[in-house]
């Protein structure tokens, strides 16, 4: 599959989205291809769970630009793949690193492998990762961990004008980005405006950014854009990831890493360096 049919995709995920319902003659026609072509990319999209594929065209599935799944909602989503997205991630940290971690479940579990390296400055607007920082005992390795106020969001985010404000004076050697979604058009996403401020100041912080994805939050697009898919230096996703995907992303992102489920700390890289 070639990156046009990618792009394809994307804007009929779009206009599914957008409509609630298409018919393939409408998409072959704005399109400007075959209803065969159309239906072979339901066909794939409807794989991914991205449409619901009916006779005659797409509905729209899932949730919308701006629905927020509230953490616990999250938390038991895609286990595997998340704790091997962590363990791929945090073979990138070094001890003694200062690291901002945004909020959300794979930035979670991130917390989780990040409490055993020593001397670590952790910057986070996340409560349930400040939390599992301090229950595995970082601090006794001499890590110093710094909560950002703001207003506490669904997704156990601190988010609005205090936390940017205690983002911006900060340099970060290292930032995880957690994301709603990701698409070739529309880049990183979140599902809540205030939240895309935060973590933006966030990204601006940190000298190297490493988003933290799983291969179903692409395809997905929440309402506001956090950064271009350009943006990151390092994109840690899994290997449900399909092949025509990976070559968007190893195109658009410095380095892509696929992490192995059951192979903790195992993964394949791709990209340029």
């Amino acid at each position: 599959m070639s990156l046009l049919a990618e792009q394809r995709r994307d804007v009929i995920v779009e206009q599914v989205r957008a409509r609630g319902a298409v018919r393939v003659s409408e998409l072959a026609e704005h399109l400007g291809v075959s209803d065969m072509t159309v239906r072979r990319d339901l066909d794939v999209l409807a794989r991914r769970r991205l449409v619901d594929k009916v006779h005659g065209g797409a509905t729209a599935v899932g949730e919308h630009s701006t629905e927020e799944p509230g953490f616990t909602a999250k938390i038991t989503r895609e286990l595997e793949e998340k704790d091997a997205i962590a363990a791929a991630a945090a073979g990138l940290v070094e001890p003694g690193a200062a690291v901002g971690l945004s909020a959300g479940t794979t930035t979670w579990r991130l917390a989780h492998r990040l409490a055993a390296i020593p001397r670590l400055t952790v910057v986070t607007n996340s409560l349930a990762v400040a939390d599992v920082l301090h229950a595995q005992g970082a601090e006794s390795r001499g890590t110093t961990v710094i909560l950002t106020g703001g207003v506490r969001t669904p997704s156990e985010a601190l988010v609005g004008p205090v936390a940017v404000a205690a983002l911006e004076s900060l340099n970060l050697d290292l930032v995880f980005l957690g994301v709603h979604g990701m698409t070739a058009a529309a880049g990183f996403t979140t599902p809540n405006m205030t939240e895309r401020d935060t973590n933006r100041a966030l990204v601006d912080a940190g000298q190297k950014l490493v988003v933290v994805a799983d291969h179903t939050k692409w395809g997905t697009v929440g309402i506001s854009t956090i950064a271009e898919l350009g943006e990151a230096d390092v994109l840690v996703t899994d290997e449900g990831l399909a092949e025509a995907d990976r070559a968007v992303l190893e195109g658009e992102v410095d380095r892509l890493i696929v992490a192995q489920p059951g192979h903790p700390g195992a993964g394949t890289t791709g990209g340029s360096t």
